[in-house]
């Protein structure tokens, strides 16, 4: 066997494994459901909001419908934004009671995020009301079903877990978004067991997705709440590994038709929006090296082989490249809880294209960084 063969061969099991493992999760990650008995116990929304004048609106009027919950209240913290985020909250808020809205004016302190300083604000804000039940982070991009919530906080107490994350669906409606959005969803799918990684304590097995965080309330604040990782860029993934390093148990559950996302709009929101972490994802220049060395081998060498070898070479090759497709589509069914549309399958199809863009936006990220020129919203994101 020469080195070409070794080397597709190599990389057809790898793309197989993560098909094998994108399986396993289709039929094992647990999903939100809607009904059941209603929510007695106190749950408290945290929506921290930097210029989401366009976007708060519609959350706030899913927030205001969600059923099955007896004791809701919404906090909202517009986080210096600059635009009209506090008047479209407020008009959308109208005469609920349950909503209550303040407006930070002040820059993060050294040492935190925008993100991570907002969150801490209004977990305090959270203690005055209760310091029991169900504290929920949502992002203001994220959009609910009228039993979400409920569905949300009865799958915590179900999993006795101290922090659920329910994944919402990426939508991805641009090109840019197509090629790339589907693979947050598919690092994980097609790598991690997750049934197995919840029945673990250990921090390098979590997932989390900030856009969504359902926490027990006392177990939130016994570890510090987001104080634990006020430096960190993906305060998401960093708290439950702190979670899980205090002993703590954390979930995943698929959230299908009950939650979705679009993240960005368009390629250049999408490019700037992945610079900003990407560096971090991987321990630093040399993991993000060693990922992307297995992803080229993986997803890069069996469709070469597929369009340019030989017999055998070639007939591994396709296999290789099936396997990865088959791994994208089941880690975005996972992530939908129902049927694939055409352009799920086009975008599965390119499925080397998006691991191209992929790092080469790691690659961009890990520039920006050393370069100290890390921005989200205006604001910097060196912050150590």
């Amino acid at each position: 066997m020469n080195f070409a063969t070794k080397a597709v061969t190599a990389g057809s099991a790898v793309a197989a494994f993560g098909a094998v493992a994108a399986l396993a999760n289709r039929l094992a990650l647990p999903h939100l459901r809607p009904g059941g008995d209603p929510v007695t116990e106190p749950v408290t929304v945290c929506v921290p909001a930097r210029d989401e004048a366009h976007l708060l609106p519609g959350l706030i009027a899913d927030l205001r419908t969600q059923q099955g919950i007896t004791g809701l209240r919404v906090l909202i913290l517009d986080d210096g934004s600059t635009d009209d985020t506090t008047a479209a909250a407020r008009a959308a808020i109208g005469d609920d009671d349950r909503f209550r809205l303040a407006r930070n004016d002040t820059d993060p302190a050294p040492g935190w995020t925008g993100k991570t300083a907002a969150c801490a604000r209004l977990a305090a804000l959270a203690a005055d009301l209760t310091d029991a039940g169900a504290l929920v982070f949502l992002d203001a991009d994220v959009r609910l079903a009228p039993t979400a919530l409920a569905a949300a906080v009865r799958a915590l107490r179900s999993a006795r877990a101290d922090l659920l994350c329910p994944w919402p669906r990426q939508r991805a409606e641009s090109p840019a978004e197509r090629l790339v959005q589907p693979l947050l969803c598919w690092s994980w799918a097609s790598t991690l067991p997750v049934a197995l990684a919840d029945r673990t304590r250990r921090p390098s097995m979590a997932v989390a997705c900030g856009q969504f965080l359902v926490f027990d309330a006392a177990a939130y604040r016994a570890i510090g709440g987001h104080a634990a990782v006020a430096d960190s860029v993906t305060e998401d993934l960093a708290i439950a590994r702190e979670l899980r390093r205090r002993g703590r148990r954390t979930a995943l559950a698929a959230a299908g038709p009950l939650a979705h996302t679009r993240m960005y709009r368009d390629a250049a929101e999408l490019t700037e929006g992945y610079t900003r972490w990407l560096w971090s994802a991987y321990g630093g220049p040399a993991g993000s090296l060693a990922v992307g060395s297995i992803a080229a081998l993986a997803f890069w060498a069996p469709p070469l082989a597929a369009l340019c070898g030989r017999g055998r070479l070639r007939r591994i090759g396709v296999l290789g490249y099936g396997a990865a497709v088959t791994g994208r589509l089941l880690a975005r069914s996972t992530e939908t809880g129902g049927p694939l549309d055409r352009a799920d399958v086009v975008a599965a199809l390119a499925h080397p294209l998006s691991v191209a863009a992929y790092l080469a936006l790691s690659v961009r990220s890990h520039q920006a960084h050393r370069a100290g020129r890390l921005r989200w919203k205006n604001r910097s994101l060196e912050v150590g």
